[in-house]
């Protein structure tokens, strides 16, 4: 999903996880048969709704080991992996995302960098699981190496899951190939394509799409 700032790109991602400040008037967004807007943002958690924040808050007191662990429990319940198998999972998405293990004992995002505040959102998605990702400016801010790290954890956790990515540029479809490419403006589709849409918009801007007129 693509558009110019303020066209309603995080609103979106905001109203389908729950957030309070949003309230929907009519439709209805669903997910095997239930109703999102019905829910609880932690139900809908528990359903398998995980979303990346362009802005991630810090949470000083609460280390990051701990956060993880209780996080994944929280959600997948009964079928969450043991204290071992959780420890070889992390082990494993930290390895792959390059992430230093130190980082498991600092306190959540307190006093992260802006890529390594990304980096523990896509660490989070390995580790929870999720059947459908919204993934809100996740590149935004990242150097061209920390972009290719993010996607490679992108593309190992989203094989069967269905996955929403807000941006405003094309660089991160260079390494994450989407299916379809939506442009979202003053709150409404306009254009909809393949991955060569994405890339006419690098080129063109959004101008030739007119001024919010649904297609």
């Amino acid at each position: 999903l693509m558009g110019r700032n303020g066209s309603g790109k995080s609103t979106l991602a905001k109203v389908l996880m729950g957030h309070p400040d949003y309230e929907v008037t009519g439709g209805e967004a669903t997910i095997d048969g239930n109703n999102l807007l019905e829910m609880e943002p932690w139900e809908r958690a528990r359903l398998g709704v995980f979303m990346s924040f362009q802005y991630p808050q810090s949470i000083s007191g609460l280390k990051v080991g701990n956060f993880l662990r209780k996080s994944v429990v929280a959600i997948q319940g009964e079928n969450a992996p043991s204290a071992r198998e959780f420890r070889a999972e992390l082990n494993e998405a930290m390895k792959k995302l390059g992430v230093d293990k130190k980082i498991l004992s600092r306190y959540v995002n307190d006093g992260f960098s802006g890529g390594e505040k990304k980096m523990f959102e896509i660490l989070q998605l390995m580790l929870m699981k999720p059947q459908f990702v919204i993934l809100d400016e996740t590149d935004s801010g990242l150097d061209i190496d920390a972009l290719k790290t993010v996607a490679t954890g992108i593309n190992s956790s989203v094989g069967n899951a269905a996955c929403l990515i807000i941006t405003h540029y094309q660089r991160i479809l260079s390494h994450i190939n989407p299916d379809y490419v939506h442009v979202l403006i003053d709150g409404r589709i306009v254009e909809s394509g393949g991955p060569e849409l994405a890339i006419s918009l690098e080129e063109k801007g959004y101008e030739w799409l007119g001024e919010g007129v649904a297609s």
